[in-house]
């Protein structure tokens, strides 16, 4: 992701921002960049804020299984990326393979009341942009930081 510590630090103002104003509940994917950098503001500011709940949507059980780390002087050793976070999948079965995400982040956008994303508005097509498209339709509080649009619709 381009410029990313500068990405990282307007999600970082912009997600402590949504705490101080009464926001507990944070609700993110677990498919791109952004969704990692997401988790990882939230689990650092949840050593600050420890009232808050980081929920991580998957579309798949495969993503909450344990990964094998090979470490040369421990050994192997089983990691759980999502232990410390709750997970939500939602009913996603009947959705085609390719529409399972675009799905899951209509629930998402649904059940929120700010989408903070990064996203580049002149682009026509993308999960991201389809994501923003139909927060906007719904009049959710926005906060860009691809171009520092911080506004209601």
């Amino acid at each position: 992701m381009y410029r990313s510590n500068e990405i990282r630090k307007k999600l970082y103002n912009a997600v402590e921002q949504e705490i101080k104003n009464g926001c507990k509940i944070f609700t993110m994917g677990t498919h791109g960049d952004f969704d990692k950098m997401a988790l990882s503001v939230c689990r650092e500011l949840r050593h600050k804020y420890e009232n808050i709940t980081i929920e991580v949507v998957i579309t798949s059980f495969n993503e909450i299984k344990p990964e094998i780390i090979h470490d040369p002087i421990l050994g192997d050793e089983k990691y759980f990326p999502y232990k410390d976070v709750e997970t939500v999948m939602y009913d996603i079965e009947e959705q085609h393979f390719k529409r399972k995400i675009v799905f899951s982040n209509q629930q998402m956008i649904k059940n929120c009341d700010t989408l903070i994303c990064y996203v580049d508005t002149t682009k026509t097509y993308g999960g991201t942009v389809l994501a923003y498209k139909y927060a906007k339709k719904l009049g959710l509080h926005i906060v860009n930081l691809y171009s520092n649009e911080f506004f209601n619709t």
